[in-house]
């Protein structure tokens, strides 16, 4: 048996440089990649990367800008659940990465980003250090991510990267930021050091639920004439969706997922989120899991600058069990509306979920024919809203320009039955119209509304899925695309097997919804909602950019009939081990 002993834990260091250093601890960490756009603030790293244990990880990711690092960091992380590394060039670098970390920040992704700054003895700087260093320099990001360092000595290094990775990927998880001084990189190590057992620094074990609570909750759920399942970021750990499930079949309670991480079967006849706002109506109890802001789910569809209006009548009990309560920071109140909740919980749900069935298991005793009762109208509200969807996707499949229907529908056939993950969505109701089945099929992510996420998050994700066999499918909006299509040559430069797939309605049409909004609010032109929002005059041709950064483009596909062959030649592209793109001209939503 290991004795844990700073003595029996520590071994030598064969580091030369402080960053050679900084190479080991990172290896002692297990991170896989580093995504990087190389700079001078950190050659003292980069150098190590490359020769200090060639051919060992952590294996660079070279990308065009640092906010594609970042974001793609974001993906892999919420592919696989576990963080790799960004190295980001001192000021500038982490400017342009400060929108990805902020997406990061709003997903609760595990990031280690790693800055080059300084020296900050300033007797070592040449002219371009002094614009390109901060004191300090985490003071950029501090609001948004959830811890940040500088060490100042070889010494303090290893203490750092191991608290910043347990903060990282303690629940909620989130981005750090370390920033590495070139002074400290390039160093030498003057006397013997020590690479810490990276195991006895690891991220506390997640908490289970008060059992006090807990009772409540299940006293709530068994009593309860139509409870409803509210599931948000569940999917964050797969463990817990089976027990979900089971819970959701035992008590006949519908459940509506928040267009965020898969959670629950879109076909399984209990799955209400289509119909959400009737589903609510009567409700007396809501059982909310990891929602990031309630009142999104448990608000009206449509919001506008007026006061909130809830979705739940007033007497409706909330159990909320979540860990999202565990974390502080006011920069940004991206849990949106304090909505009451009656029985808060703090624990991890794959815990308490399954106690949570013990006891509702219990209190439940003879009540099968209300049971039944419930389960028969919410498949019956289940099997209607399909008969709508049905006949909105038969109405719109022959439609010109493409209909999203005809879009995941036309996806959803070539993936159905096979190993497949949906990376990225875009549009609306676009969950009716594909068939998703497990926690791959939705990884969600972009709750940030950072325009230009999409594109390298998927790459990421792909990246963690490669050599799984798994089709990696992303769909994505033009504007989204052309804000980072740059991106494209890292996918082909690690020949990253991506589907992406562009939703291309020729506008940032958000906005056009909104400038239509206005007219109308102020009894002014609708037809001039379009202007400084179309993407037209000229039409960017999306597929010759792909095919100019070594990628296969297919489009623009302008005919409905057109769109499975295109789809059909890009993923025998992506079943040969590339990246794939296909240009669809669409409706607006």
């Amino acid at each position: 048996m290991q004795k844990i002993s700073n003595v029996e834990t520590l071994r030598p260091s064969k580091a030369v440089y402080g960053s050679d250093l900084m190479v080991e601890v990172l290896r002692e960490l297990g991170i896989r990649y580093i995504a990087l756009n190389p700079g001078a603030s950190y050659r003292g790293l980069h150098d190590s990367l490359v020769n200090f244990g060639p051919s060992e990880t952590p294996e660079m990711i070279l990308c065009t800008h640092e906010e594609i690092a970042v974001a793609l960091a974001n993906g892999y992380a919420r592919a696989t659940g576990q963080p790799m590394a960004t190295g980001l060039h001192n000021i500038v670098g982490l400017q342009h990465a400060s929108m990805a970390i902020f997406n990061a920040w709003c997903d609760r992704t595990p990031i280690l980003n790693l800055g080059g700054g300084g020296p900050q003895d300033v007797n070592h700087r040449r002219n371009t250090d002094w614009v390109h260093s901060a004191l300090v320099q985490g003071n950029l990001v501090r609001e948004f991510v959830k811890y940040d360092d500088q060490p100042s000595s070889i010494e303090a290094v290893p203490g750092a990267l191991l608290r910043a990775y347990r903060v990282a990927t303690t629940e909620p998880k989130g981005p750090v930021y370390v920033c590495l001084d070139t002074d400290v990189q390039e160093d030498r190590v003057a006397s013997p050091m020590t690479v810490p057992d990276a195991t006895l620094f690891q991220a506390p074990a997640p908490p289970a639920p008060n059992p006090e609570a807990l009772r409540l909750a299940a006293d709530l759920l068994a009593e309860a004439d139509w409870p409803v399942i509210v599931a948000g970021e569940v999917g964050r750990n797969p463990k817990a969706l089976p027990v979900l499930r089971e819970l959701a079949e035992m008590l006949a309670a519908p459940v509506i997922d928040t267009d965020g991480r898969f959670a629950f079967p879109s076909t399984h006849p209990l799955n209400l989120t289509s119909v959400r706002v009737a589903a609510l109506r009567e409700t007396d109890v809501v059982l909310a899991l990891d929602v990031p802001s309630l009142g999104t789910p448990l608000g009206p569809s449509v919001r506008e600058r007026t006061a909130f209006q809830p979705a739940i009548g007033p007497e409706t009990k909330v159990i909320h069990i979540t860990m999202l309560d565990l974390e502080r920071q006011s920069w940004v109140n991206d849990t949106m509306w304090l909505l009451p909740v009656a029985v808060p919980i703090a624990a991890d749900t794959a815990l308490a979920l399954p106690q949570l069935i013990d006891l509702c298991r219990e209190r439940l005793g003879s009540n099968s024919k209300r049971i039944d009762a419930r389960r028969t109208r919410a498949q019956s509200m289940h099997a209607e809203a399909r008969k709508k969807t049905e006949s909105w996707i038969k109405q719109s499949w022959d439609q010109k320009p493409i209909s999203l229907p005809r879009l995941y529908g036309e996806i959803n056939s070539r993936v159905k039955g096979t190993s497949w993950a949906l990376v990225h969505s875009h549009g609306r109701r676009w969950n009716e119209t594909i068939e998703l089945t497990e926690a791959e099929h939705g990884l969600g992510g972009g709750r940030g509304g950072g325009v230009g996420y999409g594109l390298p998050s998927s790459i990421g994700a792909a990246l963690g899925f490669k050599g799984s066999g798994r089709l990696c499918v992303s769909v994505l909006g033009d504007g989204d695309f052309l804000m980072t299509s740059n991106a494209l040559w890292t996918a082909a430069r690690y020949r990253i097997p991506l589907l992406a797939v562009v939703f291309n309605n020729r506008s940032y049409y958000n906005d056009e919804e909104h400038q239509e909004r206005m007219a109308v609010r102020r009894e002014r032109p609708v037809e001039n909602k379009g202007i400084g929002i179309h993407i037209t005059d000229p039409e960017p041709d999306l597929a010759a950019m792909a095919r100019a950064l070594s990628v296969d483009g297919f489009g623009p596909i302008t005919e409905p009939g057109e769109l499975g062959a295109a789809l059909d030649r890009a993923i025998e592209v992506v079943r040969g081990g590339k990246p794939a793109v296909v240009d669809v001209i669409t409706q607006s939503r």
